[in-house]
C-alpha cells in the first residue's frame, strides 16, 4: 500500500513540475487539433493566443492540487459560452498548451450529445414556441379566429417572436410569454441534450477507464456514429460547450466561462450563418435564454472571461450585465 501511495505522490509531483515549468512554445495555428464534431473547423487566430495563455496560466495555480484528488491523477475542465465567445479556439489552444507540458488531454465537444440533429431539433424549439404560444392564447380567451389568422400571416413569415406586434395587438403577448416560457422549458436541459450521457463519459474517465466510446454527430442525418477513444496517456478531459457549466452536468473539477453579450454572439451567428435565420426574431429569443442561463451558472465558474481577454469575478460579471448576484 505504502509504494502504491509513493508512485501516486511522485506522479502529482511530476504533473505539478511540468506545469510549473510550461513555457509556451511556437505553434502552427493551422494544425492544432479540435473538438471531435465531425466536419467541424474554426479558425484559431494570433489574438486567441494571448487570452489562451491568460487562462492557462491561472489555471495551472490550482490544477494540481485538484489533479491530486483523484486517484488516477485526472481532471475533467469545461469552457463554455454562448455561441461565437471562441470556445472551439481557446479549447484547442489550452489542449495545445497541456500537450507542450507533456500532459495528455483530450478536447471532447458537447456539441455531439443532444438528442437530435441541428435541423430537427431547431425544428422541435420552434414547435414547442407555438405549441406553448397558442395554448397561452387558448388560456387567455385571446384565441379568436382573427388573431389566429394573423399569427398565422407572421408564422409563415418566420416573425411570431418579434415583439414588435405587441404595439398593435395586444393579445400577441399571451402568444409571446406562454412561448418563451415553453422554450425556456426546453433549451439546455434534458429534454434537449443528453447530459447523462456526458456525465457517464465524465465518471468512465475520472475511474480510470482506459478506451471509452464516444459520440459523433455532425449536421446531416448519416453523420452519426460512436467511435472508441483510448485514454491510457490522458491526464485531462477537456469539454467545450455552451453548457459545460450547466447544474445538468457533473463530475466537472474545473470551468472557466468566456462571456459574451447577445449582441456579440448575434454577430456571430450573422457571419457564421450555418442554417440560415442567424437573425431572425426567433433566433434573438434563443440567444437570450441562452444567456440568462449561463448568467445563472456563471457564479460556478473558476475562471470568467470577457470577449476582449480580461478576466473578471463574479460580480465584476454581474455589473457588465445589470445582472443581480444569483
Amino acid at each position: 500500500m505504502n509504494k502504491v501511495y509513493e508512485r501516486i505522490t511522485a506522479k502529482e509531483e511530476d504533473i505539478a513540475r511540468r506545469l510549473r515549468e510550461w513555457r509556451p512554445e511556437k505553434m502552427d495555428l493551422q494544425r492544432i487539433p479540435q473538438g471531435d464534431v465531425p466536419g467541424e473547423r474554426v479558425e484559431i487566430r494570433e489574438a486567441q493566443i494571448g487570452r489562451a495563455e491568460t487562462l492557462f496560466r491561472e489555471m495551472i495555480k490550482t490544477l494540481p492540487a485538484v489533479i491530486s484528488k483523484n486517484p488516477y491523477q485526472r481532471v475533467v475542465l469545461a469552457v463554455c459560452g454562448g455561441s461565437g465567445v471562441g470556445k472551439t479556439s481557446i479549447a484547442a489552444l489550452l489542449a495545445c498548451f497541456f500537450r507542450q507540458a507533456q500532459i495528455g488531454c483530450y478536447v471532447l465537444s458537447g456539441d455531439n450529445y443532444p438528442h437530435r440533429f441541428p435541423k430537427y431539433n431547431d425544428a422541435e424549439r420552434l414547435h414547442i414556441y407555438r405549441e406553448c404560444g397558442l395554448q397561452g392564447m387558448i388560456r387567455d380567451g385571446v384565441y379568436t379566429p382573427g388573431n389566429f389568422a394573423k399569427l398565422q400571416q407572421w408564422q409563415q413569415a418566420g416573425e411570431d417572436a418579434d415583439p414588435a406586434h405587441l404595439k398593435d395587438a395586444g393579445w400577441f403577448r399571451s402568444y409571446a410569454d406562454a412561448g418563451r416560457k415553453g422554450l425556456e422549458g426546453y433549451l439546455g436541459t434534458e429534454k434537449e441534450i443528453a447530459f447523462c450521457e456526458v456525465g457517464d463519459i465524465i465518471t468512465a474517465f475520472k475511474d480510470g477507464a482506459v478506451k471509452i466510446w464516444l459520440k459523433r454527430m455532425g449536421r446531416q442525418e448519416t453523420e452519426l456514429w460512436y467511435e472508441e477513444v483510448d485514454f491510457k496517456d490522458i491526464q485531462v478531459l477537456l469539454i467545450e460547450w455552451t453548457h459545460g457549466n450547466s447544474d445538468s452536468l457533473t463530475g466537472v473539477d474545473f470551468s472557466v466561462l468566456l462571456n459574451s453579450t447577445p449582441q456579440e454572439t448575434m454577430a456571430y451567428r450573422k457571419a457564421r450563418n450555418r442554417d440560415g435565420a442567424s437573425d431572425s426574431p426567433f433566433t434573438t429569443m434563443v440567444l437570450e435564454i441562452e444567456q440568462g442561463q449561463l448568467m445563472k451558472q456563471a457564479g460556478k465558474a473558476k475562471l470568467i472571461m470577457s470577449k476582449s481577454g480580461g478576466l473578471l469575478t463574479y460580480e465584476e460579471l454581474c455589473r457588465s450585465q445589470g445582472e443581480r448576484q444569483v
